[in-house]
């Protein structure tokens, strides 16, 4: 027995988490599409109820040792059914509260910062739509019901990143974002269908109890397989190229995307497998390979980056590696701690660059600060909370977490995955800070402040109020890593947390707080070149500044492969092989009718020659006569 039932109270408040969201989504683009403002209160009272009732959840099991499972029969066929319904457990309740909390703050937010767009009720609509589609995934009992909200998720995303599908820019991101995720997903299609052949089962508690009465080759299959979907979903290399170009929807999107919802999707996906996935060795070590690759790539990414989203969405697909590194190295706990502490300091550093790109008109970081927006100082003063968490700086909640996958991979089986953990710690401090710095000490500043925000005051009053809100989660939230620990893994109050040796606390953020020195002595120092050490070798800068040339090499294979490779050899079949055979066929149809048209002919003038010679013959005979 895996599980217990679900007392009802909690399955009508799980249920009621969910549902919610999905009736705002239906009222609004059915009824409100004319209405911003009652399509607003709407979608926020509808993400408001999934709020208390998640923390009404997270309160009542706090202390939850056994899963809590409740499903009702969806499919049969045969001997085999598919169920639908709720898995209650540590995982699945601080998910909900993380994806409804910031759900809510989000939508909060753009209250303000959406203020006057044409496409105001739709984009709340949306908004509602994603929260039922991420909401339902996390309470999944099942593979199935997992990958049909996995994909909604994919679809209200792409919606969302093309809000404003009247640019190209952002209508072109949507497609690349959908296509790529689209990707890993048909991945996950395959693995799931392998479980579903060979184990027999879709429901997750069980495959995560009985993978180990699977062929080992079997599981390291299925698993890599998954892992392709999850590679997609949480732009890990090498379908990471998506992610930064994912920035031309709003900044709240951004903010959504990137702290709790579509890109921890994977994380969590890994997360609830996590005891299958520890079943097969070589899976794990390809979790952790990505996971460092993908790290450092979008590390360097960043450091030479001027568009403050595209810095932060760099940011996101390095601090994904490292969970998915903390994973692969067997900490779960560390793995699922940091992507909680991530969803609040990125959900505050994209909506305060999002309050600076509406205030001075431009994402570049660097004319950010020649516009003055050094004096947002409460805007600057969050997101420089959100940039030390980031880093790894003490008391922020970044550093527990982080401290804690540090531990996992200095107890990993390599050393190779903690010296690259380290060099990822410089380089976040590195690169969050040359930001901060290139916008608080420009160096000279323009006359006049960063031009007046949108919105009336009581709006721009309640933005504030949410970056308030998510620094103080910041700040606060590393303290109950203990408790969260507990949580996740389903024990007393006294279990023990992860810890490392004592040179693996000190060595990584003293690389940390030399990263932030660095990062001063080229973008802060009076008088300092601004220009970063990557920057200084020019074809360094540009590698970094190019993305690995990944998206040049995804150009030239689907050039190479897809047009001139596939489509050319379909063209050649077409006119080599089809064409000719038609040609053939046709040929000799036209022959064998000409032929028998002649023939056809031929016996009619013969009958006539008959004819002819017995007319001519009687008339002899007549006139002899």
């Amino acid at each position: 027995m895996f599980s217990k039932p679900v007392p009802a109270d909690s399955l009508y408040l799980a249920w009621a988490a969910a549902v919610f969201p999905l009736a705002a989504f239906g009222i609004i683009m059915i009824f409100l599409r004319r209405l911003p403002k009652a399509a607003a209160g709407v979608s926020l009272s509808a993400i408001a109820v999934s709020l208390v009732c998640a923390v009404c959840l997270l309160a009542r099991h706090w202390h939850l040792e056994m899963p809590l499972e409740s499903t009702v029969q969806w499919m049969a066929s045969s001997d085999f059914e598919i169920p639908v319904g709720v898995l209650i457990d540590g995982l699945s309740l601080l998910m909900l509260v993380i994806v409804s909390g910031i759900a809510f703050l989000v939508q909060l937010y753009s209250i303000g910062y959406m203020a006057g767009d044409p496409g105001y009720a739709r984009y709340f609509g949306f908004m509602s739509l994603f929260a039922w589609a991420m909401t339902s995934l996390v309470l999944a009992p099942n593979i199935l019901q997992l990958f049909i909200f996995w994909e909604l998720v994919g679809l209200s995303s792409y919606l969302l990143i093309g809000f404003w599908y009247e640019k190209l820019s952002a209508s072109q991101a949507g497609k690349k974002a959908f296509v790529m995720t689209r990707a890993g997903d048909t991945l996950f299609f395959c693995g799931w269908l392998i479980l579903l052949v060979w184990g027999g089962t879709v429901s997750i508690l069980d495959l995560n109890h009985s993978a180990h009465s699977l062929s080992q080759a079997m599981v390291t299959a299925s698993a890599l397989l998954v892992f392709g979907g999850i590679a997609g979903k949480s732009a890990q290399f090498p379908l990471m190229t998506w992610l930064p170009d994912a920035m031309e929807g709003p900044a709240p999107v951004s903010a959504l995307l990137h702290s709790a919802t579509m890109v921890a999707a994977g994380v969590f996906l890994l997360g609830r497998l996590f005891p299958f996935f520890s079943q097969s060795d070589a899976a794990m070590t390809v979790c952790l390979f990505i996971g460092f690759v993908s790290m450092l790539l979008s590390a360097t990414m960043a450091m030479v980056s001027r568009d403050i989203k595209q810095v932060w969405a760099y940011s996101t697909v390095s601090q994904l590696g490292f969970m998915i590194m903390a994973l692969g190295a067997g900490g779960y706990a560390a793995g699922i701690f940091h992507l909680t502490t991530h969803a609040g300091f990125k959900a505050l550093l994209f909506l305060c660059a999002g309050m600076l790109i509406h205030a001075c008109e431009t994402n570049d970081m660097f004319e950010i600060g020649q516009a003055g927006g050094r004096r947002m100082k409460l805007t600057v003063l969050c997101m420089t909370i959100g940039a030390l968490a980031l880093s790894g700086i003490w008391p922020f909640s970044g550093f527990f977490s982080k401290e804690e996958i540090m531990a996992a991979l200095a107890a990993a089986n390599s050393p190779v995955w903690y010296i690259g953990g380290l060099a990822g710690v410089f380089l976040t401090a590195y690169y969050s800070f040359r930001l901060i710095f290139v916008i608080l000490l420009p160096g000279s500043t323009k006359a006049h402040g960063p031009g007046s925000q949108s919105g009336p005051e009581h709006a721009r009053a309640v933005m504030h109020a949410v970056l308030v809100i998510l620094a103080v989660i910041t700040l606060v939230m590393g303290f109950f890593a203990e408790s969260l620990q507990n949580l996740l893994t389903g024990q007393g109050v006294n279990a023990p947390g992860v810890h490392g040796p004592f040179p693996a606390k000190v060595v990584s953020p003293v690389l940390a707080i030399a990263g932030i020195v660095v990062a001063w002595l080229e973008f802060g120092r009076k008088d300092s070149a601004r220009i970063g050490f990557a920057g200084r070798i020019s074809p360094v800068a540009r590698l970094f500044g190019q993305r690995w040339y990944l998206d040049h090499a995804y150009g030239w294979l689907v050039g190479r492969i897809l047009d001139r490779g596939i489509a050319e050899g379909c063209q050649q079949n077409e006119n080599r092989v089809i064409e000719k055979i038609l040609h053939t066929v046709a040929g000799s149809v036209t022959a064998c009718g000409r032929a028998a048209a002649g023939w056809h002919r031929a016996m009619i003038q013969s009958k006539l020659m008959v004819v002819f010679a017995v007319v001519f013959g009687l008339t002899l005979i007549l006139l002899a006569a």
